[in-house]
């Protein structure tokens, strides 16, 4: 199967100047990107879909983030030839950075930039409401998502199978974990929302003890990322091609 057909909604461009890697949060898949072009600039934006969700559902669940990690490095080793960045918000934040860490593990070409949206440093977490809530109470916050998303409210079926994902994404959090921080060679971009309730930027410190980083707080709620407001895209622009 082509790296498109499973990994990514499409193949990256020959001709990008650089690529923007983004991995959706718990419970979602690629698709949560719909909102964002193709190309920011000269970045090229390429969702990354993970298994059992959307197009991939006929796969198992990938349990660990460091098991989801290093399949997704193999399957991108072949596209990091070129200015690159990761980009994670809130549950896709851990694994996009255990991303990173794989790959300096390899020794493969480093990100030019991580970017982490409204989620704790690994050594700080799990953090977050879901991972405190009911069935009842997941499924609502469900219904909210797909609402914000500009998505029909679902068949009852299918909320079901929603929220069997979002629990799988859910218990790969609770155990991620990694106590003690290594500097990573590339520069962090941690980004917090000023409205955001679910993870206040306030806690988002710890990021600094695994390396360069440098925090922003935008203006808006924890899901304004979703239709990529002015800032966030500068942002995105900015510190990759400075990078």
């Amino acid at each position: 199967m082509t790296t498109r057909g499973k990994w990514l909604l499409r193949e990256p461009a020959p001709d990008a100047p650089y690529r923007l890697f983004c991995l959706p949060y718990s419970g979602c898949g690629a698709s949560m990107f719909r909102e964002w072009p193709e190309r920011i600039g000269p970045v090229e934006v390429l969702p990354v879909q993970m298994p059992w969700r959307e197009n991939r559902m006929r796969e198992p669940h990938f349990q660990t983030y460091e098991r989801l990690a290093a399949d997704l490095v193999d399957a991108l080793a072949g596209h990091l030839d070129r200015p690159y960045a990761v980009f994670g918000h809130c549950g896709g934040a851990l694994p996009a950075f255990e991303t990173v860490l794989r790959i300096e593990g390899r020794g493969l070409r480093p990100p030019a930039r991580c970017f982490v949206s409204s989620q704790v440093a690994p050594q700080d977490g799990p953090y977050g409401r879901f991972l405190g809530m009911t069935d009842e109470e997941l499924r609502a916050e469900l219904r909210g998502l797909l609402a914000e998303l500009g998505s029909p409210a679902p068949a009852p079926d299918l909320l079901d199978l929603l929220l069997e994902i979002l629990q799988a994404d859910l218990d790969a959090n609770r155990a991620y974990r990694r106590e003690r921080p290594v500097r990573v060679s590339c520069p962090i971009t941690v980004i917090g929302w000023d409205e955001d309730t679910e993870v206040p930027h306030g806690l988002m410190a710890g990021w600094s003890a695994w390396g360069e980083a440098r925090k922003h707080v935008l203006s808006g709620t924890h899901y304004t990322f979703l239709h990529l407001p002015d800032a966030l895209r500068d942002l995105l622009i900015t510190d990759l091609t400075e990078a």
